[in-house]
């Protein structure tokens, strides 16, 4: 029983290794914040405003250090909406911390634009706009 328990245990820790969130920088957390901000503006469908995918990785950049940077924060970001929504993802691309941060995010900009369509819809969006995550149409 010893030999059985002595093999468990690490095998239990490395297992729970990669369920421990590193967290997120400050300039991560600034841009998760400011991604998925926008992405509730499309989301519910606020008149005026569309996805800028280049403006997007070039804030990116800009707070990441590096277009790659950027993109795989937006990867983190999309593997945690599939996460969140029940459909495949790919493991090694899920981030607890981002789909944590990403959660608390949707609830806040959701609750504003429930609560205020038209004025969250306007504030949002131009903030969004001027970041360069956004663009008007």
């Amino acid at each position: 029983m010893k030999f059985k328990l002595s093999v468990v245990v690490p095998l239990a820790l490395i297992a729970t290794a990669p369920a421990r969130a590193a967290p997120l920088s400050d300039a991560e957390a600034t841009f998760l914040d400011q991604l998925v901000t926008a992405a509730a503006v499309v989301g519910q469908r606020c008149i005026g405003f569309e996805a800028d995918g280049a403006g997007g990785v070039q804030l990116g950049a800009r707070l990441l250090g590096s277009p790659n940077a950027a993109m795989a924060m937006i990867d983190a970001f999309s593997v945690a909406i599939k996460a969140h929504d029940g459909e495949s993802y790919d493991p090694g691309k899920f981030r607890p911390e981002v789909f944590e941060a990403a959660s608390k995010t949707i609830k806040r900009v959701l609750a504003d634009l429930d609560r205020d369509p038209k004025g969250a819809c306007t504030e949002y969006g131009d903030a969004s706009v001027d970041r360069g995550l956004l663009k008007r149409y």
